[in-house]
């Protein structure tokens, strides 16, 4: 799983998130929850938590939740957490390989005939940088 700074480095970068069920993500309401809360992994569940979708944009609601009072949130009170095939998916044809290296993964892609690799020892992380660099060079 990527790190949370990542994630948030790719929302403010422009990642949109279009919730499913499945995805994974941590609330981003610094004033209205607890740390703790703030660094809970929640997935989106029909059962459990709805993506819904609202005349304003995209409500998270938390069906039968009992542990804390929270109803439901907005998708910018959000931190999606793309696994590793989403963010493989993301990067869409500038995708060459993902290696295994001795103690790390090296995602290679290649933008405007460019090639570039990103390395780390969690792949989905080496993914995300790469998606990063990806956004960022779109803009």
């Amino acid at each position: 799983m990527i790190s949370r700074e990542l994630a948030i480095a790719l929302r403010d970068a422009g990642l949109q998130w279009r919730p499913e069920s499945g995805d994974r993500f941590q609330l981003d309401l610094p004033d209205e929850v607890e740390p703790e809360v703030e660094a809970e992994v929640f997935t989106v569940s029909e059962m459990t938590i709805e993506a819904r979708r609202t005349p304003s944009g995209t409500d998270l609601a938390f069906n039968g939740t009992t542990e804390w009072a929270l109803d439901a949130v907005e998708l910018d009170g959000t931190v999606w957490l793309p696994r590793e095939d989403q963010l493989r998916d993301l990067l869409r044809g500038t995708f060459r390989r993902l290696v295994r290296l001795t103690d790390t993964f090296r995602v290679d892609i290649e933008i405007a005939g460019e090639a570039l690799g990103y390395e780390h020892p969690d792949p989905a992380e080496a993914y995300g940088r790469a998606l990063l660099e990806l956004i960022r060079r779109s803009h």
